[in-house]
């Protein structure tokens, strides 16, 4: 990815260590020389590393139409695009408050209509919160904030496939204490509110939530109580 923003290479910091590494070298000869800004003269720096790294695929989503065309959220790098089948893959999140993702979702009625769920909706020792719930009407050019901030974790989203403005987060919630931003949550106007129609207690979140394809009126949904302490 030599062409991701956060890869690029200080030029000042990589011509300060080869300054450094000359030095040190210089120590080690018997006849030092004075140091002389021509032997960089037609030096091309290039990224050696270290890696951007994303960490755990979290979500994944595909265009039906499109097959090749496919959505990725990680855990710490935010939602990444493929349009050739995986060969290739740009980042589309980088600019929002929080990339850790839980959730994506496509409206296959309207595939540049994309929902993504914040916070990874894996529970363990480095897991990272969200921010709530975000969609793009542009195919991933823009994003907008659409609610859900203090759930912390959106583990599952789905959209009623008749009806695109209906839309169900499945909140897992913190991982590192009690919140009552649990549970399933409802919209039934793209986003604009949110109803909670499901909840257990301020410890148990969603694990998983599926529909019927043939009946999206009926879901199930998985709890699960859980917590990470020091």
């Amino acid at each position: 990815m030599n062409g991701h923003p956060h890869l690029k290479t200080n030029n000042s910091v990589m011509r300060f260590l080869l300054y450094s590494l000359i030095v040190l070298q210089s120590f080690h000869s018997a006849m030092a020389q004075p140091l002389d800004d021509k032997i960089l003269e037609g030096f091309n720096f290039r990224n050696v590393g270290p890696a951007g790294m994303s960490g755990r695929i979290t979500a994944i989503d595909v265009v039906l139409k499109e097959p090749d065309h496919i959505y990725i959220g990680s855990a710490s790098g935010g939602v990444w695009e493929s349009k050739n089948g995986g060969t290739e893959w740009s980042p589309i999140f980088d600019d929002q408050p929080a990339l850790s993702i839980g959730a994506i979702k496509i409206n296959q009625q309207n595939p540049s209509e994309i929902w993504v769920g914040t916070g990874e909706g894996n529970p363990r020792n480095s897991q990272n919160s969200g921010k709530g719930i975000f969609r793009t009407l542009d195919g991933g050019k823009t994003w907008t904030y659409m609610g859900l901030k203090e759930t912390k974790v959106i583990h599952r989203i789905l959209i009623d496939p008749f009806n695109p403005t209906i839309i169900y987060a499945g909140v897992q919630g913190s991982a590192w204490g009690p919140n009552p931003e649990r549970g399933v949550y409802k919209s039934t106007d793209s986003g604009k509110t949110w109803n909670r129609i499901l909840y257990s207690n301020d410890r148990s979140g969603v694990a998983d939530l599926i529909m019927d394809p043939t009946n999206p009126r009926k879901l199930l949904a998985a709890m699960y109580e859980f917590g990470r302490t020091p």
